[in-house]
């Protein structure tokens, strides 16, 4: 039995989504036939040529045929206007982000081989604030990392010609998100589905029949990691199915898991045979015992598939199935990449700020320290959810032999740990024995900003081959920060993260906004909190994310204790996740985060400090009550501990 693993478009370009090497290595440590191919990176190389931006073009020319130069999106009317040199330029650039035309990086700075369209603006808006960037960010030496940074915005560029001008669902890391994402009904999708098919997908079907023919495989399986990857996951089961009607199509990941646990609408199973929730090890062996004939329908694990009622009626049936137990990190095996083009995959530059460019540079492998998370308290997390609940470790020994496995067989000593939240008894095992085994790595991962990281272990971490972390300061705010139940303070997060930063570890802030009922005053408090923190260097990248209450959080589940009242719901028959509601703290989250950002995207790029509060916002707000040396007091306690 030969199995086809594939990871639907799009997902990062800069590294393969990790599930199908995972499942690869787990099913031929099984004795399985397994092999994976990753149409979302060949998707996007097909269509980063100079004949597909032949096909590009006049697909733009036939949409816009009657609109003048004036009424033009601007990335249009550049891409059509510079056509000659985007064509001239598209592989030689893609050639470059590979690491394969190093030397080119030469003529990419000159400014004058690459057409710049609107993505090149955000240049001419950072130079009106403070002066040369580029100098500024990679001085005259930085050739290599400044030819990258230009070549994604090319590559940006020609993205946004695409989605704009030929295929409204293609989006470099969210392929049709918007028809998935949180939808309860199945209609948009189904019905663009059932409808012709686009640029992308005509390119798509083409990948998966030669996948088809070269592999022959008795059963193909997907994994679908987020929303924007079920359009294309349906499109590829859709021509499997065109293909060969017989051949089983099986689906899971962590989209599956998190969105589709009320799934009820039968249509969704003219395109795959069955959906497997949580983790994908013994769902998916006990479904090919299944197909083997040692197993019996009703002894599936976790997975849904289309049953008859006693009518004779199509319904969806979900198979539970609690005596087969989950297999233990120590057995799941090493991933393995076999099949994924590991030389084709881009590394790009998309932000000039260092900590903020390791998700899209680099080709890391992934690996996971511990099953779920250790703390699983949050309250705006899932924690009732397998993927957080269920916390399993493996030990450092057995981590460091998978380790060394991978750089062996990928050649690659980038490792990115890709944990909820890292526990730290373990990190700190791991990184003593990474030391007392010599095995040289550069690693990166989650954690949370625990009082455990002192200095001291911030330091063994760095000299284990730490270059970064990122963790959860979220709302900024002591007492939301209570209410959320994530255990720590503003001023612990500072004293961590400083620790952090002066081992030479560069740190990456998660940040939140519109947490119930936080209000203006906390809103610009925390911006003034992170200004602090920022310029004080205790972290060097963050990001605000607009809070959303999930279905599954304590938050969703017990609303009445945060003090909101959730929207009623339609009947879910397909996704289900962020839940509406109603704060009657009255907060304008909507302005309050456009400020936010902006300030927050100046900070990172080292400017805008000294701006007060009110600089970044397009109305009046509350001033800020923080204490101007709150922050440098909590550093210096560390200081003084020290």
């Amino acid at each position: 039995m030969t199995v086809l693993l594939m990871t639907p478009p799009m997902t990062q370009l800069n590294t393969p989504y990790p599930a199908t090497a995972y499942l690869t290595g787990f099913l031929r440590s099984r004795g399985y036939e397994a092999v994976q191919r990753d149409p979302a990176i060949e998707l996007f190389l097909e269509m980063m040529t100079a004949p597909a931006l032949n096909i590009i073009r006049q697909h733009v020319e036939d949409n816009f045929e009657s609109f003048e130069d004036d009424e033009l999106p601007d990335v249009i009317y550049t891409f059509l206007a510079e056509f000659d040199r985007y064509r001239l330029a598209v592989e030689p650039a893609i050639r470059f982000l590979q690491g394969k035309d190093l030397s080119l990086a030469l003529r990419i700075i000159s400014r004058r081989f690459l057409p710049e369209g609107p993505a090149f603006d955000a240049i001419a808006q950072m130079e009106a604030v403070s002066g040369d960037v580029l100098k500024s960010a990679f001085g005259n030496l930085g050739v290599q990392d400044k030819a990258k940074y230009l070549a994604t915005l090319f590559i940006n560029d020609l993205s946004a010609v695409i989605t704009q001008g030929v295929d409204p669902y293609f989006e470099v890391s969210r392929y049709g998100e918007r028809l998935a994402a949180a939808n309860p009904s199945f209609d948009n999708l189904y019905d663009t589905l059932m409808g012709e098919p686009s640029f992308s997908s005509e390119i798509l079907e083409q990948l998966v029949e030669q996948y088809l023919e070269e592999a022959q495989p008795s059963v193909v399986a997907l994994t679908v990691p987020f929303p924007g990857n079920m359009l294309g996951a349906l499109r590829i089961a859709q021509t499997c199915k065109a293909i060969n009607p017989d051949l089983p199509v099986v689906m899971g990941g962590g989209f599956v898991n998190t969105e589709l646990r009320a799934l009820k609408d039968p249509r969704v199973f003219e395109f795959v045979d069955f959906i497997c929730l949580d983790d994908g090890e013994r769902p998916f062996m006990t479904l090919l015992e299944f197909f083997d004939g040692k197993r019996e329908i009703d002894e599936l694990v976790r997975t849904y598939f289309l049953a008859e009622d006693d009518k004779g009626e199509p319904y969806v049936h979900y198979n539970e199935n609690a005596d087969l137990h989950d297999i233990p990190q120590t057995d799941v095996g090493t991933p393995i990449y076999d099949g994924l083009p590991l030389t084709e995959y881009l590394s790009l530059c998309e932000m000039l700020n260092p900590m903020h460019r390791i998700w899209s540079d680099g080709r890391w492998n992934k690996l996971t320290i511990a099953h779920g998370c250790y703390w699983r308290k949050c309250s705006f997390c899932d924690v009732t959810l397998d993927y957080i609940d269920r916390y399993d470790a493996a030990g450092a020994d057995i981590l460091v032999d998978r380790i060394e496995e991978l750089i062996e067989e990928t050649g690659q000593t980038g490792f990115h740990f890709v944990d909820e939240a890292a526990p730290p008894k373990a990190l700190f095992a791991l990184a003593r024995r990474l030391i007392e085994r010599g095995v040289v790595i550069s690693w990166w991962g989650n954690i949370r900003f625990e009082k455990t990281f002192t200095p001291e272990r911030c330091q063994l971490l760095a000299d284990s081959g730490c270059i970064a972390v990122s963790g959860g300061l979220e709302v900024a705010s002591d007492r939301l920060l209570k209410l959320m139940k994530k255990g720590v303070s503003v001023e612990q997060v500072a004293r961590v993260t400083k620790g952090f930063s002066d081992a030479g570890i560069l740190v990456h802030a998660y940040l939140m906004y519109g947490f119930p009922t936080q209000t203006e005053q906390e809103s610009i408090d925390a911006l003034d909190m992170v200004r602090q923190m920022m310029e004080h260097g205790c972290f060097q990248s963050a990001y605000w994310h607009r809070f959303a209450a999930t279905a599954h959080s304590p938050i969703g589940i017990h609303p009445e204790e945060y003090g909101i009242t959730l929207a009623e719901r339609p009947e879910i028959l397909f996704a289900e996740n962020d839940v509406d509601f109603t704060d009657p703290t009255g907060t304008d989250h909507d302005m309050i985060g456009e400020g936010l950002r902006k300030a927050l995207y100046n900070y990172m790029h080292g400017i805008g400090f000294d701006q007060p509060m009110h600089f970044w916002f397009d109305k009046p707000v509350t001033r800020t009550l923080v204490k101007k040396d709150l922050i440098s007091r909590a550093i210096n306690d560390l200081i003084t501990s020290d």
